[in-house]
């Protein structure tokens, strides 16, 4: 019979996850989950594996062999389409989606074995890499996937309010900046949209056997391949400081042949937007963000 479930799986969850509202009621349903998706797909369950942010990712193998993952997200905004993005790459620069069931959101994914994260490469190997994989992730995507535009709008609104609720901890002109830009971002943007990945960073790309790096956890969006380059600028893993990230940025506007402003307005935005958890404050994305607001 498959095992339903490891020992003392809450423990493998981050703390900061499960002070989020409803973090709470969907950890203590996940022994159901897991037992669930484990007769379904018969599946023997082993530990839960490390690094995970959003969710409990567990080690699987299936009756007849083959390893796996069975990762059940906390759902929000930014995850809840992350089954959808996976089947849209079907495995092209990305692990395969082999299962998915709706109602949860969890998943059964390829294993990347031996699982090295990029970012333990150096930052040059690393970037090139990301820029390799840049083009193919970027298909074309409609619904069900929100809008980088309508993400940019909201935004705009969120930023000033997080501020004032943190206790205005950097300079007014930031948040206003990002509000301009995001506004004029939104109103410009062209082109067709793409599937872009919010968080591509050196931590999210995983060495692996059919491919040799592959892109875990999409936090999808469709909008336009600027913004492709904003996790990646702010990346630490590739390199911390300003002169690290100007290079990063500077690489990826040329290699790519996008537009640089735009890579650097978006940047710029989403790292302010993402620098408030709660009531508290991201030092490092906020000293990214101050040096990305001058050109």
């Amino acid at each position: 019979m498959p095992r339903p479930f490891p020992d003392h799986p809450i423990d493998a969850l981050p703390p900061a996850l499960l002070q989020r509202p409803g973090a709470a009621e969907w950890a203590a349903g996940l022994p159901e989950i897991a037992a669930r998706c484990a007769d379904r797909w018969s599946l023997r369950l082993g530990e839960a594996l490390p690094g995970a942010t959003t969710s409990l990712v567990l080690a699987a193998t299936g009756l007849r062999g083959g390893s796996m993952v069975l990762k059940i997200p906390f759902r929000d905004r930014e995850t809840e389409h992350e089954a959808a993005a996976l089947a849209v790459w079907n495995g092209r620069g990305a692990i395969r989606l082999l299962e998915c069931e709706p109602h949860s959101g969890a998943m059964l994914l390829e294993r990347c074995e031996p699982g090295t994260p990029l970012g333990e490469t150096g930052p040059e190997r690393a970037l090139d890499v990301l820029a390799g994989l840049l083009p193919r992730l970027w298909l074309p995507a409609e619904a069900p996937f929100r809008s980088l535009i309508d993400e940019a709008r909201r935004w705009s609104e969120t930023i000033p309010r997080s501020w004032e609720e943190a206790g205005r901890p950097f300079e007014r002109r930031m948040v206003d900046a990002a509000v301009d830009l995001l506004d004029g971002l939104a109103a410009s943007s062209a082109g067709p949209p793409v599937l872009l990945h919010q968080d591509l960073h050196g931590g999210n790309v995983l060495a692996a056997r059919r491919e040799p790096w592959l892109v875990i956890d999409p936090k999808p969006l469709a909008g336009e391949r600027e913004f492709g380059a904003a996790p990646i600028v702010r990346s630490t893993e590739l390199g911390r400081g300003e002169r690290a990230g100007r290079r990063r940025l500077d690489r990826l506007a040329d290699e790519l042949a996008l537009d640089r402003e735009r890579c650097r307005g978006w940047a710029f935005a989403q790292t302010l937007a993402w620098a408030f958890d709660g009531g508290r404050v991201l030092p490092g994305h906020v000293e990214t963000a101050r040096w990305l607001l001058d050109p």
